[in-house]
This record gives structure tokens, sequence and C-alpha cells, in this order.
């Protein structure tokens, strides 16, 4: 009996013998595959980090430097025009994989920057793309320290509110993690501010410009508009999150707290206090973009009492705008405070619309990705940024500027690419 057990284990031992070879062989091929990665990952990461560091400094003359007021934020103190430049969905990969797309990004970043020479940057999300099958690395670190260097090198202002790639869920980096790195001070132009501790998200701040009486002539208020919510961790679902209503909260208090500030100048000054206007920005749009294209559609593309069409087109498939799946209320409080007159978002790269939807103005950002959005790297028409002047009095303008064209000349060759006819959509998606 002994031995009729002995005879049919043997067939066993060697089958789980045979079984463990395999997954040894396994995970040597997947420890060998991961070690000429990073291999691979951190020569071209170099290489990058090298041409971030390649460009000329910009030339400026008399360059405003921003200061930090009684509240500990960022003030430009200025009695002329003040140049914003809103850059967005850069998408740099930092991986083996995007190598030579991130190289592409960073000389379109470099170029119009160097051409329009603004007295600030605000960068509305989704800077780090670490997608593994498109990058090749889960590491969302290594591109935000590239994009970094190269606006440190260019020499121009800046700050940034989160997209919803810049911190993957299966990213190395948290988004407190990287937001630790933005706001540690090692370097000399960035001014991004993690913002306060007690309410959602990371890098809610507000940047103002005041003139040489102390009067603040415009806020600008950059949000984190967080990434996915209601179960859809990787965002394969589109459930985008909102604006929370603590950051709602916060705004208004904001909003307050300056206009009695400046209250208290202009009685210094010896004018009449003002209330003041102000600008939003952040990653994800919201909902009342949404709700003013379908308004528009619906109305054959042709204004309505709601909705007045100001530049651009909506190029994004399906549901066109890829807005969070709630309501968030600040829309509403916007309205109410009378402060805020237009708001600037990012997030749908084909996208490059603005609209006044009921009196405030929703625009998005001309967008730069060459990585994301599959054979995006061939198409022009919606590759550039968007340019925003703030006048002395308050009010602003703004438009759009595509890459693909003479005044932006590239350190690096421009790459070849089809400025392509949008075809929009023409009735409203079924939600």
């Amino acid at each position: 009996m002994s031995e009729e057990i002995k005879t049919e284990n043997k067939p066993v031992k060697k089958k789980g013998k045979k079984a463990l070879k395999v997954i040894l062989c396994i995970l040597c091929a997947i420890l060998l595959f991961v070690a000429v990665t990073a291999c691979v990952s951190a020569i071209g990461d170099k290489a990058n980090m090298k041409k971030a560091q390649s460009f000329e400094k910009i030339n400026y003359e008399n360059q405003l430097v921003p200061e930090k007021d009684e509240l500990g934020n960022y003030t430009f103190t200025a009695d002329r025009e003040l140049k914003v430049v809103q850059i967005t969905d850069v998408h740099i990969g930092g991986g083996w994989m995007s190598l030579k797309k991130d190289a592409m990004a960073l000389n379109t970043v470099a170029a119009m920057l160097t051409a329009e020479k603004p007295d600030f940057v605000i960068v509305t999300g989704d800077i780090a793309y670490p997608v593994p099958f498109q990058a090749g690395t889960f590491n969302n670190k290594i591109s935000a320290k590239i994009f970094a260097e190269l606006m440190d090198t260019l020499g121009v202002y800046w700050t940034l509110g989160f997209g919803n790639h810049d911190t993957e869920a299966y990213s190395f980096y948290s988004r407190e993690d990287i937001s630790e790195f933005y706001s540690s001070g090692d370097y000399e132009y960035l001014i991004y501010q993690p913002g306060p501790e007690d309410v959602s998200g990371c890098g809610n701040q507000v940047v103002n410009v005041k003139n040489s009486d102390g009067i603040i002539t415009q806020s600008m208020y950059i949000l984190d508009s967080h990434s996915y919510t209601d179960g859809d961790i990787l965002g394969v679902m589109w459930k985008y999150d909102n604006l929370h209503d603590d950051q709602v909260e916060w705004y208004a208090g904001m909003v307050k707290k300056y206009d009695e500030i400046n209250a208290a100048a202009a009685g210094k000054a010896g004018t009449e206090p003002q209330k003041i206007n102000s600008l939003m920005f952040f990653h994800i749009p919201l909902t009342e973009m949404k709700d003013a294209w379908y308004e528009y559609i619906e109305n054959g593309f042709k204004d309505t009492d709601n909705v007045k069409y100001v530049y651009g087109d909506a190029g994004e498939p399906k549901k066109v705008v890829y807005c969070g799946i709630g309501d968030d209320g600040m829309f509403e409080k916007i309205q109410e405070l009378g402060s805020t007159k237009a708001v600037f978002c990012g997030h749908d790269h084909k996208n490059n619309f603005s609209v006044i939807y009921k009196g405030i103005q929703l625009t998005y950002g001309m967008s730069v990705d060459y990585l994301a959005y599959p054979g995006i790297y061939k198409l022009g028409s919606q590759r550039g940024c968007t340019i925003i002047n703030i006048r002395p009095d308050g009010t602003y303008e703004c438009h759009p500027e595509n890459y693909y064209q003479d005044k932006y000349r590239s350190l690096y060759q421009k790459e070849p690419v089809t400025m392509q006819k949008v075809e929009q959509v023409s009735e409203i998606p079924a939600e």
C-alpha cells in the first residue's frame, strides 16, 4: 500500500517542480524587464533634463517680482497691463516610452513662453502623465522635476493647479508628495502654495495684482479640481470629480477678506473702494461648461439668451465636455459674489472654445499634449497656449494662440503636423 502511494506521488512532485521553475522564470523575466526599463528611463530622463536646461533664459525688461502679502499670498505690483499665459495638459510621461514626445512638449512650451514673455504662467493641470503602457513608468515625480527645471531655466514665474493625471492611483507619489515637492522652495520662479490644510485638495491658492497705491486690481484663484470619483479609481469610466463644498467656502471667504483689505487700502489712498475682479483656474471643467455647449448645440450653434459664443471649437467626441459628474455649487457662488468674471480649465485636449454663460466667461485653454491621446502628436489645430491680458482697471482680455505659427521659433525643429479641420458633435449626446 505504501509503495503505491509513493509511486503515485512522484508525478505530482515533478509537476510541482516544473511549475516552480516556470514561476521563477516569469519573475526573473519581470525583474529583468523592470531593471532594463529603469536603466533606459534613467538615461532618457537625464537627456530630457539636459534638454530642459538647454533653453535660453527669457530676456525680460524690468521683470515683475511677486512678493507675499499680509495673508501669505503672492502679489504682483504693477500699474501696467499684466500678461498671463495659461498652459495646460503638457503630459510629460517621464519614462522610456515617451522620451521623444516629452522632448516635443518641452520644446513647445519653451518656444511659446520665450516669444510671449509673460509676467506669470498658470498651468491648469496634467503636467505629468505616468501611465505605464504609454510612458513606461509609474514615477510621476520625474515629470514634475523635468517641467520645473524647464521653467526655472526660462526664468518665468509660475504656479499650477493639479490635474487628474498628475497623481494616479498607481503612481509612485501621492498628491501630497508632489505638492510638497512643488512647494519645497528648490525652484526660484515657482510660487506654488500647497493651500490651507483644512480645505480639500492640494494647491488651492490665490495670486493678486495690485497697483502702486496698494489697491488690488485683480485676483487669480487656482483650485484643485481633484481626479476621479464614484469608485472609478483608474478613471476608465470617465467619472470625474468636482470642486468640493469647502473649496467653494474657502473661495468665498478669500473674496470677502480681500475686499475688506482693498477697502482699507482705498481709504489710505483717498479713493472709493472697489470690488475686486477675479479670474479662476483649474483642470476639470464645471458642469456649466457642458450645459452651455449643449444649449449652443441645441440652438443650431447660435447664441441664446444664456450663451454667447466667443471663439474656438469643440473637438472632443461623444460627450464633448468631460466635466465632473456632480454639481459643486461653485458657479452659483461666482454669480452670487460678482467677483470672478472668467473661468479657465483644461482636461479636454481637443476642446479650445470659449463661451460666456449667464454672464461668466468659460474657457478651455489650448493644450500641449503629444502623448495621452492616440495620434495627437500628428495633429496641430489644438496645440498652443492661452493669453490673458489683465488691464490696470481690473478688466481682462483673453485669446488663444496656436503653436504652429512663425512667431514661435523653436530651439529644436518643430514636428510636422496636420492642421485638422474640427468636426464638432452636432447633436446633444445621450447621457
